[in-house]
């Protein structure tokens, strides 16, 4: 018995030695033909769909793909898209409502002799030079006063600004070039030092010396432009006047 139990058992380990490889090509076989039927099975279903299923199973393959796209495709959000920084005279404009009532007027107030002048001149074209040393004169005391301003922000105890030789000595400068302006005989000379004087206590107030509020900045900054560009259309209409006078004598000794 023990050698046909031993001689059964070889035959079998030989039987599965045999039928294993088959098996699993079998298999293989089976499953390569499972696939390519439902591969047919894909391709032959769309030809018996209708219209209305297949417009349906497009719309529903867009939405997919919408839905499983890549993040530089998709719509960006609200927050992505949220409104951009505003600009710098937006933010100029913004800041100069938040200035005090008072401080807005008075300076807006204080640009009505700057505008007058070449205003009026224009106006009835003729260049008068009293009112243009006027200008000058009262242009002088205006850059004085920006320059006195900051020794009256330096001085008090609790004030962020020190009052040492950088404060207290860039204050003088515009007073100084006030003067001289005053001393010029020619009013375009005299503008032009003035234009100089207030280009240079801008640039103390909003860059070099700390730290006034951003409404106050905004404020001399266009208060510097209008007295400025009164300045320089004061100078222009002299000029004006004194080309037509010269052609006026050119003229005239002409006809003599």
């Amino acid at each position: 018995d023990y050698i046909v139990r031993c001689s059964e058992w070889v035959l079998y380990l030989q039987l599965q030695k045999l039928t294993a490889p088959r098996l699993l090509l079998y298999g293989r076989n089976k499953t390569t033909c499972s696939s390519l039927g439902l591969r047919l099975q894909r391709d032959v279903c769309p030809l018996s769909r209708s219209p209305c299923l297949n417009a349906a199973s497009v719309y529903a393959t867009k939405l997919q793909a919408l839905h499983t796209s890549l993040p530089f495709f998709k719509k960006k959000t609200p927050k992505e898209w949220e409104t951009k920084r505003p600009g710098v005279l937006r933010r100029s404009m913004e800041s100069l409502k938040d200035s005090p009532k008072p401080a807005l007027y008075l300076s807006l107030g204080g640009l009505i002799p700057f505008v007058s002048v070449p205003l009026t001149m224009a106006i009835q074209g003729t260049y008068y030079p009293e009112l243009a040393f006027a200008q000058i004169m009262y242009g002088a005391v205006t850059v004085s006063f920006l320059g006195g301003m900051r020794w009256g922000f330096a001085l008090p105890e609790n004030s962020p600004a020190k009052p040492d030789w950088l404060n207290l000595a860039n204050s003088t400068v515009p007073p100084l070039f006030a003067c001289q302006a005053l001393l010029f005989k020619d009013v375009t000379q005299g503008a032009v030092m003035l234009v100089m004087a207030l280009g240079i206590a801008l640039h103390y107030d909003v860059s070099l010396l700390p730290t006034y509020p951003r409404w106050f900045k905004v404020l001399r900054v266009v208060g510097t432009l209008v007295m400025v560009f009164s300045l320089l259309a004061t100078a222009a209409l002299k000029a004006v006047s004194e080309i037509e006078q010269s052609n006026s004598r050119n003229e005239w000794q002409s006809t003599k």
